[in-house]
């Protein structure tokens, strides 16, 4: 397995290119990268696509409203290397950021994104259904041109106007859509389970990917999501060979609300348990962290992250 780290672990205003520095400075192999939405005609930086510093990292950050934007003040490009990765990128800045990326000495491991929370795949607006399609498919293409193997789709969002059973209908029809797409991409679609009052048990999470019936849609499992109802090894052991990629972070149940999401090591993740069960699997592929950065000293959760993704995966060495 492979150490990983998402963008969102570093503070809003770090280029991609600054961060994934840092990232191989710390001894990281792999790095994910965020997609977000074009500046607006305006000027000012779009909302919905990366979190800010401030903001829980990935799908907890847009679980709760917050706010989301562009990297902060940086300009398109820096060089010849964009700063952050939109749905408008070109062809050739895709290729560019991806070939720096590389250069650099890293993975790439996957494209993730919190903008299907402001345009959900299940919403009961068609207007605002097929924009995160079209999302998706903006992905896949960049993927496709970054030779990039994987994307992470949050599936749907049940609430008080999205009931469960439409979220279901809804978001099943649009990855049926969008598998044809990641097909002639070459594509996967990782289907993320997050806190969407969705796909709240290994077996339905199973099911709904077995019913896209497509090689193109498996599971982005995240770790550390599933401790407030249930223990993630059970989940790996059930989900099996449909997990495509794995996002880390770790969590305290003792504190059971959003605000127990915390540092690797530092919560309630059974890892022994996950490592043994990923090996159970077969599963060989990316652990990607997806964290806050520290408030104050940033570059200090990377080098802790990266120490603990060490420590994890020295687990699985123990128990080959």
């Amino acid at each position: 397995m492979k150490k990983g780290i998402n963008h969102w672990c570093f503070p809003a205003s770090y280029s991609i290119e600054s961060a994934a520095k840092l990232a191989v400075a710390a001894g990281f192999d792999s790095f994910e990268i965020n997609v977000v939405l074009p500046p607006s005609p305006a000027g000012g930086a779009a909302t919905g696509g990366q979190e800010g510093s401030s903001a829980r990292a990935g799908d907890v950050a847009a679980a709760l409203g917050l706010a989301s934007q562009a990297p902060g003040g940086q300009p398109e490009s820096e060089g010849d290397v964009p700063t952050a990765l939109t749905t408008t990128t070109r062809r050739e800045q895709a290729e560019r950021l991806a070939a720096c990326v590389r250069g650099l000495g890293l993975e790439l491991s996957s494209l993730s994104t919190a903008l299907l929370w402001q345009y959900p795949l299940s919403s009961p607006d068609p207007a605002q259904r097929q924009k995160g399609i079209e999302i998706v498919e903006a992905m896949l293409q960049l993927a496709e041109w970054m030779r990039i193997g994987a994307i992470l789709v949050v599936p749907g969002v049940v609430t008080p106007d999205s009931p469960y059973d439409q979220v279901w209908e809804r978001s099943q029809a649009a990855l049926r859509q969008l598998a044809a797409k990641a097909a002639q991409h070459r594509v996967v679609i990782g289907v993320e389970n997050v806190w969407n009052k969705f796909l709240l048990s290994p077996l339905e999470f199973a099911r709904f990917i077995d019913d896209i019936d497509s090689p193109w849609v498996g599971a982005y499992f995240d770790i550390g999501n599933v401790l407030v109802n249930g223990y993630p090894d059970q989940w790996i052991r059930l989900l099996g060979k449909r997990i495509q990629r794995c996002h880390v972070k770790d969590f305290r149940t003792d504190v059971g609300t959003i605000q127990g999401f915390v540092p690797l090591l530092q919560g309630h993740v059974p890892w022994t348990s996950v490592v043994k069960a990923l090996q159970e699997i077969g599963y060989d592929g990316y652990l990607t962290a997806e964290l806050s950065p520290y408030p104050t000293a940033p570059d200090q959760l990377i080098q802790d992250t990266a120490a603990a993704l060490r420590r994890i995966l020295a687990l699985a060495q123990a128990q080959a």
